[in-house]
């Protein structure tokens, strides 16, 4: 017996059930943690679910909020061009009940003369010679020169 007292008090079998002890706390202590951790991560997963929820539920909404505003703000636009350009055409109404305005019209556009006045008619030099037989200012006709462009594009 006194061998087995004398192993129950030896350092080695004090150390092995200090070890054995120590590794049951830490054992004991891991449990608890991972189980707040996965009540946690549990809560967690709940939560998320929620805000994800939520978020699918509120985007479609969102997005036609979003895109009826931007559709409310091109109409005010074209309605607000409408409004100016009816003026603009009331104006020109006005206007053309005007003699003086259609006679001034029908000068610049139509080169009409009063009676007693003489109509002349300025040509550019430049512009008469290059419109003589369809050619260009450098004489050829503009068919060849195009062709010359087509041509020219293909080469480095």
């Amino acid at each position: 017996m006194a061998g087995k007292d004398r192993d129950r008090f030896s350092t080695t079998t004090r150390l092995r059930l200090l070890g054995e002890q120590t590794a049951a706390r830490v054992y004991r202590s891991q449990s608890r943690r991972q189980a707040r951790r996965s009540r946690l991560t549990g809560r967690a997963a709940f939560l998320a679910l929620i805000v994800c929820s939520l978020v699918v539920a509120l985007a479609y909404p969102m997005r036609q909020y979003i895109s009826q505003r931007d559709q409310i703000a091109e109409q005010e636009r074209l309605s607000r061009l409408a409004r100016e350009r009816t003026e603009e055409l009331r104006d020109e109404k006005a206007r053309l009940k005007d003699d003086a305005y259609i006679r001034r019209l029908a000068r610049e556009h139509l080169h009409y003369v009063l009676p007693g006045e003489t109509g002349y008619t300025v040509i550019d030099p430049d512009a008469a010679s290059a419109r003589e037989g369809g050619r260009d200012g450098d004489g050829k006709p503009w068919h060849s020169n195009l062709w010359d462009g087509v041509d020219s594009a293909d080469r480095e």
